[in-house]
């Protein structure tokens, strides 16, 4: 098994406790490496997560709990967001939302739908269970080529 280092953090499914997770995913992230693009990328796939299991896996008055786990590796970013809430049919969910169409009217985007496709359009790989609540994997690859502190080129590859 290929070593790496694990951080989990465990919040209140609320709505102002995003913010703390934006801030979280931020310091690890600048932690290992990334650059500023995808540490925003990062945040804002997690935050539609977090929004996500807020909005839909505690009933009202139901008081619960979304666990954020980060796998840290030489090269990637592991991200798991779960709750422990009411599950859904995903499958049914993709079929209900549909594909995002660019010729479509951004007034015409369903409600919940616009989140699943970002976080699919901005981490590099996406995995989501909803068999106990639902669990959102997003693993995000560390780029290659970039500037260094004393390099004099710039790459135009990403």
């Amino acid at each position: 098994m290929e070593p790496f280092d694990f951080i989990e953090i465990k919040v209140p499914a609320k709505s102002e406790y995003v913010g703390v997770l934006r801030l979280s995913t931020s310091g690890v992230a600048n932690r290992m490496g990334f650059n500023y693009e995808d540490i925003e990328d990062l945040k804002v796939a997690i935050s539609e997560a977090m929004t996500n299991a807020v909005t839909h896996a505690y009933r009202e008055a139901e008081e619960g709990e979304v666990t954020v786990g980060f796998g840290v590796y030489d090269d990637r970013l592991e991200v798991m967001v779960a709750d422990h809430g009411g599950s859904f049919d995903l499958g049914k969910v993709k079929a209900e939302i549909g594909p995002y169409e660019q010729s479509e009217p951004i007034e015409n985007l369903r409600e919940g739908g616009f989140g699943l496709f970002l976080i699919d359009a901005l981490m590099d790989k996406v995995e989501i269970t909803s068999d106990h609540g639902v669990i959102v994997l997003m693993t995000k690859y560390i780029q290659e080529n970039k500037v260094g502190l004393d390099d004099d080129q710039i790459s135009t590859t990403q």
